[in-house]
């Protein structure tokens, strides 16, 4: 390894171990990383440039019968940094290989249908990255969080939501899934800083002072997604974000690590190459 640099893989310093607790984690911390943002930073250029060149061959591959893609299920309280992983992570991928959506309440069609079926209508098409800004982990963490629904309810949805993820990687979607954690002071200082910025102000809901109350219960419900979904075909990766430079760091070798794994190839064309250069040269207009 590199003097500054990854001290090990992300995917093996972030994945949580059987014996995993939530609340001993330090998130100003950079698990795997021996460097500092401006190490960071330069890593982050070098591996967004080969992000972007696996997206776009796994892109070109799906045109010519290709059928796989990827998931980036992103967790996180508000202010964890999702919109800043979309930007500076997703931001290095051409945007005709991308599909966002931000899940907020479902809407009343969205609720006359099962809690998954509209996690379904957004999955990526084979040969795009497809990015969750949050998710069906709605449905066991606010859900929970705030008794929406009686316990016998949500606590029966993370075998359904292990079920369906086993689905979507048999049918060819890498999932990765990254929760962003962040301190109850950190929190606090960017929610201030949203307040103070005019440009800022309108991320800004009353209703996150409200959901800070609720801090202690998030912890839990997190604790029991990590215990019962972090499965071998979709696996959590869970990213201490008090340092935004190295949860976008982190997030992109994640997804960079799950393309190479996909290792896509540039599709082979089906005419002759030499014989168009000739045609073009000779073609007058």
């Amino acid at each position: 390894m590199a003097k500054d640099g990854w001290t090990r893989p992300a995917r093996e310093a972030l994945r949580p171990d059987r014996g995993f607790r939530l609340a001993d984690l330090d998130p100003s911390s950079t698990p795997g990383w021996k460097g500092d943002s401006e190490d960071a930073e330069a890593r982050l250029a070098e591996v967004g440039l080969e992000l972007a060149e696996l997206q776009e061959r796994l892109f070109a591959q799906s045109r010519t019968g290709g059928s796989r893609s990827v998931l980036l299920v992103l967790q996180g309280m508000d202010t964890s940094g999702k919109g800043g992983i979309v930007r500076h992570v997703i931001g290095y991928v051409e945007p005709q290989g991308v599909t966002h959506r931000a899940f907020g309440v479902p809407t009343e069609q969205e609720r006359a249908h099962h809690y998954l079926w509209r996690i379904g209508q957004a999955l990526p098409e084979p040969g795009r990255i497809g990015v969750f800004d949050r998710s069906h982990y709605e449905d066991v963490l606010v859900v929970r969080v705030h008794d929406l629904v009686p316990p016998t309810v949500w606590g029966a949805r993370y075998e359904e939501i292990n079920d369906f993820e086993k689905d979507v990687v048999d049918s060819g979607t890498t999932v990765v899934k990254v929760a962003l954690v962040i301190s109850p002071d950190e929190q606090r200082a960017r929610l201030r800083e949203r307040l103070d910025r005019e440009d800022k102000r309108w991320k800004y809901k009353p209703g996150d002072l409200d959901e800070r109350v609720l801090w202690p219960r998030y912890t839990e419900a997190y604790q029991a997604v990590f215990d019962r979904t972090n499965t071998d075909r979709a696996p959590w990766f869970v990213i201490p974000a008090d340092r935004k430079w190295y949860a976008r760091l982190a997030v992109a070798e994640l997804l960079t690590q799950a393309l190479r794994d996909l290792d896509p190839r540039w599709p082979p064309v089906t005419f002759d190459v030499e014989a168009e250069k000739d045609r073009l040269d000779a073609q007058v207009l």
